[in-house]
């Protein structure tokens, strides 16, 4: 349906091009997935198809039953949400028939489908900013699907929405796929390009794959491998132990196991030789997209976190750090939180996941005394957050979803003024802003404003000026949400080493790969805690003759629906 031909776009007079003499066929009938690391050309890609840029060189050949100049024949959905908040879901489908000239006569009838289709019938009246993230994608969809369009555009629409709603994204945009219908789906989520038919992958503008996902995970068989039966204490030295091999390209944890990924030459009789001691094992275990995306762009950089090289946090005790006791937060007569009781234990990464609007980003904001409990306490480091907020909170570090320091300031200039919030002063605070430019590399752009770093720095800026005073604890909101598994990677590299040093982590995520990461986890629905545990003894909870191996997103699935 679509043809790429040498497709090239540069911005100015900049010397590398976004996107790099591209040539692919993008069929109909497809989900097409375009794929790779941040700043590799995939929005770039979807704004050309979609006519909102014109090609620097190369061109888009359509068949004469598409025609990209005629709006009518394009639905697009912008990567942020694009709706007018202040209109209810019923005024912003109303507004998007009017620009794409749906007779009043057909609206009624098309509404109905469209809400019963999305589920939001029962939210027509409600403003579009007090939808959870999960609805407002389903109200853009909607609002994209007003006429049925030819070619399909969806820029990340599954960031920052929980497992569910992706699936149903997935549901709905698989039952709309016909023969005559291009559907493109740009993704920052592998295993969401592991269910699309085709996938072009980009890196630095450059189209390194093009074909079924399964072509690539292929060429992983018998080099992907579990490391099973170390101790929790072990796994995140071993995985740095492991990584440190020059044929283990890449490396997560997975539960209580760790995954591993060996290179073309890598053998597997060479494994075992990693000073492993019984009962830990090596398995082989079947490639995933991810593995062959990793595989595809070289491998992980090598080397361990710059804070590894930090001494470790002096223990004095083995009180918990975090402890929540009957924490309850209501709204007038709504209830967000109710009842919900943890703590968490010293250089513990513990995982607080629910689907969107389940209570969770409320229980983070009493924790970091944000918001005021209606009942029940929370302590930090022993300081209750009622009667002393100002220690509590002091003895923290928080890393918002969004990126939330000052974009006309500078790398030195944010860093300074966090500084001077954490209370540093004089030689103290020169001192740890120049440790936080030279520990992250930040150097190269002490002096460039904030808003303007790639995607990957300015997530190490947000987590230098976190960690200035060196808090006990380290609050982690949706920390790496849209970012690719490479920055992903050394994100984490970052927090392992954190967590070796002694710092507790409380992180919320929707990517269930990261969640595996954590130590232990809290799935929260309706506001109340539903189960708690270990990445793997809550998939073991769901395991069944049908779901014999099940994910963590099979787990939270089945756990939120309450299915056995």
């Amino acid at each position: 349906m679509i043809h790429l031909n040498q497709l090239t776009k540069r911005f100015g007079d900049s010397g590398r091009a976004a996107l790099d003499s591209v040539t692919a066929e993008i069929l109909s009938g497809h989900i097409t997935g375009i794929v790779g690391p941040d700043g590799a050309g995939k929005t770039t890609l979807v704004r050309l198809l979609a006519g909102l840029l014109k090609p620097t060189t190369g061109t888009i050949d359509v068949s004469e039953t598409l025609n990209i100049g005629d709006r009518s024949m394009l639905g697009y959905m912008p990567q942020r949400f694009g709706l007018y908040e202040d209109l209810t879901v019923l005024e912003n489908l109303n507004l998007y028939a009017e620009l794409r000239g749906l007779e009043s006569p057909e609206r009624k009838d098309r509404f109905a489908q469209l809400l019963q289709f999305t589920g939001l019938e029962a939210f027509t009246q409600r403003l579009a900013k007090r939808l959870s993230g999960g609805m407002k994608q389903k109200l853009g969809l909607a609002c994209v699907l007003i006429k049925m369009p030819k070619l399909l555009l969806l820029d990340e629409p599954g960031v920052g929405v929980d497992p569910i709603s992706r699936r149903e994204l997935w549901r709905m945009v698989r039952e709309l796929v016909t023969d005559d219908i291009v559907v493109i789906w740009n993704t920052a989520y592998l295993d969401e390009a592991e269910a699309c038919d085709d996938v072009l992958l980009l890196n630095e503008g450059k189209l390194l794959f093009h074909g079924q996902p399964s072509e690539l995970t292929g060429r992983l068989t018998n080099r992907v491998f579990q490391v099973r039966g170390l101790a929790p204490t072990e796994r995140r030295r071993e995985l740095v132990r492991l990584m440190r091999q020059p044929e283990i390209i890449d490396g997560v944890i997975q539960g209580d196991a760790l995954r591993i990924v060996v290179s073309q030459n890598g053998l597997r009789p060479a494994l075992p030789s990693v000073t492993l001691t019984p009962p830990a094992s090596i398995v082989a275990v079947t490639p995933r997209f991810e593995d062959g995306f990793i595989d595809l762009l070289g491998g992980v950089p090598k080397g361990d976190s710059i804070l590894a090289r930090q001494p470790a946090k002096q223990i004095s005790d083995d009180k918990p750090v975090v402890v929540a006791e009957g924490l309850t937060k209501r709204f007038g007569s709504f209830t967000a939180v109710h009842n919900n009781c943890f703590s968490i234990r010293r250089g513990e990464i513990y995982g607080l996941l629910g689907p969107n609007g389940a209570g969770k980003s409320t229980t983070f904001k009493m924790l970091c005394g944000l918001l005021k409990p209606t009942d029940g306490n929370c302590f930090i480091a022993g300081y209750n957050l009622r009667t002393s907020p100002s220690r509590a909170r002091s003895r923290l570090g928080y890393m918002a979803q969004k990126f939330s320091l000052y974009n006309d300031l500078t790398v030195r200039q944010n860093l300074t003024f966090f500084a001077g919030i954490y209370g540093l002063w004089g030689f103290a605070k020169r001192r740890v802003v120049n440790e936080m430019l030279e520990m992250f590399d930040l150097g190269q752009y002490a002096s460039a404003n904030a808003g303007l770093l790639p995607l990957g720095f300015k997530q190490r800026l947000s987590l230098a000026a976190a960690l200035m005073h060196e808090p006990d604890v380290l609050f982690l909101d949706e920390p790496t949400s849209g970012v690719d598994p490479l920055t992903r990677r050394e994100f984490w590299t970052h927090i392992n080493a954190l967590v070796e040093r002694g710092v507790t982590i409380l992180v919320t995520t929707h990517f269930m790969d990261e969640a595996e990461y954590c130590d232990r986890i809290s799935l929260i629905f309706h506001g109340e805690t539903i189960a708690t545990g270990t990445p793997d003894k809550l998939k073991e909870s769901v395991r069944t003759g049908q779901l014999p191996e099940p994910t963590l997103e099979d787990a939270f699935v089945a756990l939120v629906r309450g299915e056995p």
